[in-house]
């Protein structure tokens, strides 16, 4: 059984091995980043950032039989403010007709566009490489994230963001950012998406401002706009399941495609339920039946202490009031009758 936790200063080594993995943004290779990562998800977590819409939360996924880090994953409350706008291109369409040589063309569009009270972004997603397809370690971390904005949905915005990485180049550079990007900030990908976690300044002064029509790139960058590369399409159509929509919308970096939703339609979040916990649990040999035993990602949220929050992938049953959950759960969440707990169906 896997636990998702909040992240500790402890669990920097195993995070740096995961940041090794996968470098980006939300989760970089660089051990001071990384405790600052850490140090402002505590903070978030035990409420020291006292405005709610500028905490950040870092989830982990941790192997129960071993204590071993072996995913994590992000909320941050609001991406996009006064301070540090959300930037992304927009993608539309225009349409040219001349009556004179009766030549008639539809031209795709990007526009680069700031948002300065931005929705709730989830993101950071990683998940270790041998342990990818054993008991779906990366939907269980894409979905803590929902339950944890289903209990407190006052903290966090009425529409939730998701970045999906793009097709790259198998060098990992981005055909967008070599297309567009690098002519005008004439930096590399990698040391504009270095620049960008300090400060994303240099793009509202550096890119252009009007509309730039895609038809000036190669076949190969107009088809790439707005499409998930192959690593996301598990992603995508899980999201696309739950309520989630593409925006018509693009990283101006990498051109990776921007989905969202409505926080109160995003299914999970819709049949969010809690109860207290039953004195008597389930066999941990039961099995789901339809509208008594389901399996569902189950928290238990202490209000002191550390590891503030704990989540687990359990088969649980609804009671009245009461929770029934298996007695490995229970251990995994060390919860104890009486104790409050929350839920949201996992296979929506």
């Amino acid at each position: 059984m896997f636990v998702i936790r909040d992240v500790q200063r402890a669990d920097l080594p195993g995070l740096k091995k995961l940041a090794a993995l996968l470098d980006t943004v939300n989760l970089p290779d660089e051990e001071k980043t990384l405790l600052e990562v850490i140090d402002r998800s505590v903070r978030s977590f035990d409420a020291r950032i006292r405005d709610p819409f500028k905490r950040e939360y870092l989830f982990v996924l941790e192997d129960a039989k071993t204590g071993r880090v072996i995913g994590s994953s992000l909320i941050i409350a609001q991406h996009g403010t006064r301070d540090a706008p959300h930037v992304f291109l927009d993608v539309y369409e225009k349409e040219h007709y001349s009556q004179n040589v009766d030549r008639h063309f539809k031209h795709r569009v990007l526009q680069i566009g700031y948002n300065f009270d931005g929705p709730t972004e989830i993101g950071g997603l990683v998940v270790h490489p041998d342990f990818r397809g054993q008991k779906k370690p990366g939907k269980q971390l894409s979905y803590v994230r929902l339950l944890y904005i289903a209990i407190h949905r006052a903290r966090f915005c009425e529409r939730v963001l998701v970045e999906l990485l793009p097709r790259l180049e198998e060098d990992g550079r981005s055909p967008l950012w070599e297309a567009l990007g690098r002519k005008f900030t004439g930096l590399s990908y990698q040391e504009a998406d270095r620049l960008s976690r300090l400060n994303k300044e240099f793009i509202q002064q550096l890119f252009p401002p009007g509309e730039i029509y895609a038809t000036l790139f190669s076949q190969k960058v107009q088809d790439a706009i707005g499409v998930v590369g192959p690593e996301s399409e598990g992603a995508r159509s899980m999201l696309e399941q739950i309520g989630f929509r593409f925006d018509e919308r693009i990283d101006p970096f990498d051109g990776g495609p921007h989905w969202s939703a409505a926080t109160s339609q995003i299914e999970p979040i819709r049949r969010y339920r809690r109860g207290k916990l039953s004195p008597t649990a389930l066999p941990d040999d039961a099995e789901p039946s339809k509208g008594e035993i389901e399996d569902c990602l189950i928290a238990l949220e202490r209000s002191t202490g550390r590891n503030r929050f704990r989540a687990v992938r359990a088969l649980c049953r609804f009671a009245d009031n009461s929770v029934q959950i298996t007695k490995s759960a229970r251990e995994s969440l060390s919860a104890h009758a009486g104790d409050r707990l929350h839920t949201i169906p996992f296979e929506s």
